[in-house]
């Protein structure tokens, strides 16, 4: 695959347009490496001008500051500006919400400023300046919901970028009963992802599938890596793993153009 490395460029005097942040899920997670993989595809596919930092990129340190260690968000940060601004980086997209909402909302502040576009609008975007074309019948009237990412959606209030991407790939769209403003968090937000969860009757991640399987999907569509695993999990624990699959927006739009 053709990942250009930042330094790599910057080496031979070049300046990417865009800074694709890769983000922990994405980059050591194996489900998550295949939504990676993915939307790496999608940025070939449409000519775009991108690279990674590779081994230079850090956790952005939105799990330290949701659970409380301000001062290693902190370090973890200005680290990362450091070399973000050396680099003269001026736009970064990321299938990350997380790392959306933190350089977005929290970095500039610590002297971060960058436009930061989530894969989903960047996608829609290239869609609507014809740079890309999801045409296809791979997915045509099959049964399918979208799960909100919380720091995509609620904190964010991006709705739109999504469900016109889904739209386009002709499937039989159904929305869940709480989505948007009212849609149900996975259950890993907030750096719950890396705690077992507190007593309940139910754990969140399986609430949530229940709203999805209300819709009778054959596809759950995530645009979050934490979201994908949750809502994977949700379904293996309602043992419906051979009836329905869990994909991120750019994995349905790689399987439709066969990238």
């Amino acid at each position: 695959m053709n990942v250009p490395i930042m330094a790599d460029l910057m080496a031979q005097g070049k300046q990417p347009e865009i800074l694709f942040w890769v983000g922990s899920a994405g980059s050591f997670d194996d489900r998550a490496k295949k939504i990676t993989r993915a939307f790496v595809k999608i940025l070939n596919h449409a000519n775009v001008d991108f690279a990674v930092l590779g081994t230079e990129e850090s956790c952005t340190g939105d799990v330290a500051k949701r659970a409380g260690n301000e001062f290693l968000f902190q370090m973890q940060a200005m680290m990362n500006i450091e070399v973000l601004n050396a680099y003269e980086v001026k736009t970064i997209v990321t299938c990350d919400p997380h790392s959306f909402n933190t350089f977005k909302n929290e970095y500039p502040q610590l002297g971060g400023n960058y436009k930061v576009l989530h894969h989903t609008q960047f996608i829609n975007q290239l869609i609507s300046e014809g740079k890309l074309d999801i045409t296809s019948d791979k997915y045509k009237n099959e049964n399918l919901t979208f799960h909100d990412p919380c720091y995509l959606g609620r904190a964010n209030s991006e709705y739109e970028s999504p469900r016109s991407i889904i739209k386009r790939l002709g499937v039989n769209y159904t929305e869940m009963k709480r989505n948007k403003a009212t849609a149900l968090c996975c259950g890993a937000g907030g750096a719950q992802m890396f705690k077992e969860p507190e007593k309940g009757d139910k754990d969140v991640n399986v609430l949530r599938t229940e709203d999805a399987l209300q819709t009778n999907p054959k596809i759950i569509a995530t645009a979050c890596p934490y979201c994908n695993t949750m809502m994977t999990d949700g379904v293996k624990a309602k043992e419906k793993e051979n009836d329905i699959i869990v994909l991120d927006i750019a994995e349905l739009i790689a399987n439709a153009k066969s990238l």
